[in-house]
């Protein structure tokens, strides 16, 4: 299937797009994960401080900061974002076409195991917490649209033929239109969730 504004094959635009895509993805997700660390001290330093993302009581990161889940592995969470980000950057800066086959399965298997997290801290916020993150979910975007654009590199590098390769070829067409469902279904589980508190906005 063929690009008609540019006349290339979807395939071939990922190449090109990919180190740009995980770049900017890069450069967000460390910027957003870098402030809530900063947050994340400011309050744990001074327990009066009103963290910047804390501005109603739905999208409150202060109420989120004092969990568990915000420190799964005894650690902020935003470390982690911090290093998984820093880490995606540098790839995309040094990224080439023929990219080392290596990196990108390390990039896929990392990528993915930040998906599964995601997918687990959404559903804590929504339904255990009962809180959003603003910054958080900045990184959740950022982090859905680099595993999904890193799973069609991978996938387009390893299918070749019959009818997954078509499957594909088909997906590829339509590459931007995934991440956007995605998102359109947690905006509406948060919708659906908090209606009680959008609906006083209103």
């Amino acid at each position: 299937m063929t690009d008609v504004s540019t006349g290339d094959a979807p395939s071939e635009l990922f190449p090109r797009l990919l180190p740009w895509i995980l770049g900017i993805c890069g450069v967000v997700g460390l910027v957003a994960s870098f402030t809530l660390t900063v947050e994340k001290f400011e309050l744990a330093s001074n327990p009066d401080y009103v963290p910047s993302c804390s501005i109603s009581p739905v999208l409150n990161c202060g109420s989120i900061m004092d969990t568990d889940q915000a420190a799964v592995f005894g650690f902020p969470n935003s470390l982690l974002g911090i290093t998984g980000f820093a880490a995606l950057l540098t790839i995309a800066v040094m990224m080439g076409r023929k990219t080392s086959a290596l990196i990108m399965l390390g990039m896929q298997v990392g990528l993915t195991a930040g998906v599964a997290f995601i997918g687990w801290l959404i559903f804590q916020s929504l339904y255990r917490i009962d809180a959003l993150c603003p910054y958080c979910m900045v990184v959740w975007v950022v982090t859905i649209v680099a595993f999904w654009y890193v799973t069609l590199r991978n996938a387009d590098d390893y299918i070749t033929g019959g009818t997954p390769r078509k499957i594909l070829n088909g997906v590829l067409g339509i590459h931007s239109l995934i991440p956007v469902v995605v998102m359109l279904a947690i905006v509406g589980l948060i919708l659906e969730h908090f209606w009680w508190y959008w609906s006083t906005l209103v």
